[in-house]
């Protein structure tokens, strides 16, 4: 836990909201983080702390949600009031708007789909990337800006997450079935869409109901990327209705052969999973990859 003194004295620094007596309720905050509800005398907060000493840790976290907060009014995103990146020993923090959860409306599924489609529709003129390189998980994830999507995506997805697979113990026979599929991206992949904003880690664990019922999304990933590496993420691990699919693409109709693509972004993350917890994720990776004749 975040030393309590010292986040009082930055948060009446940085805000002026701090004053009063505190009390603190810890919660689930995931796997990588450690996270408590704070109330004081005049606000509650949901506060993130973390002592692995991730560099601009969150820093990362609070650029991403505050480009989502600004390219969307369908989804609420928790506003961030103020974050430290510390070293290890002495703890990092990330303070956000306190979003108290709720039953989903008749109309969350709805409200889901056409808001990544808005979302969807923030582009960069500077091309695919995002202004700090950035994590997946605790996988560091770059971003520098390129401005082909399949160099991008070849680059800054891929290689990496090939490399971890090899650190992590992954045979050079499967090794090598990878490259080749990272080398025949473009029979797939183009470049004819502009960059989209996207969330980026965007499972159902990552977007709750608010207490209007209405849909927040948290712990983005964010960059600007082609808008189907969003849905390959979320093809993954499924929670999402057919309703979401429906509206999204009734507001941002998907290019065709959409869906026979979906598998190579949904590649990234199961090897990301196998690079931070080992297991079936190389496996299933593998046999993905075998979908596309590699």
């Amino acid at each position: 836990m975040i030393d309590e003194a010292r986040l009082r004295a930055i948060l009446e620094a940085r805000c002026g909201r701090a004053s009063g007596p505190w009390r603190t309720r810890p919660i689930s905050g995931g796997c990588i983080n450690e996270a408590f509800v704070l109330d004081t005398a005049d606000e509650r907060y949901f506060v993130k702390t973390n002592t692995r000493g991730l560099p601009r840790h969150f820093e990362v976290e609070a650029s991403g949600l505050q480009a989502l907060r600004a390219n969307t009014t369908s989804l609420r995103v928790p506003e961030v009031v103020a974050f430290e990146d510390g070293p290890a020993a002495r703890g990092s923090f990330l303070v956000l708007e306190y979003v108290g959860s709720g039953r989903p409306g008749r109309d969350f599924d709805e409200r889901l789909g056409t808001g990544l489609a808005e979302l969807h529709g923030a582009s960069d003129a500077r091309g695919f990337g995002f202004d700090l390189d950035g994590y997946c998980g605790a996988s560091p994830q770059p971003n520098g800006f390129l401005s082909s999507w399949v160099e991008f995506y070849a680059r800054r997805r891929l290689d990496p997450q090939i490399d971890a697979a090899r650190r992590r113990g992954m045979a050079e026979a499967d090794l090598r079935r990878l490259r080749r599929l990272r080398d025949r991206l473009r029979e797939w992949l183009d470049d004819d869409e502009p960059p989209a904003l996207i969330h980026g880690d965007l499972w159902s664990g990552n977007v709750f109901a608010d207490g209007q019922g209405h849909p927040v999304l948290v712990d983005p990933a964010a960059y600007y990327a082609h808008r189907e590496a969003e849905l390959g993420m979320m093809a993954l691990f499924g929670g999402f209705s057919a309703r979401v699919w429906e509206s999204y693409a009734a507001a941002r109709p998907p290019r065709k052969g959409w869906r026979s693509r979906l598998g190579l972004y949904t590649l990234y993350h199961l090897l990301n999973h196998f690079a931070l917890f080992g297991g079936s994720y190389g496996r299933q990776a593998l046999e993905l990859a075998g979908q596309y004749g590699v």
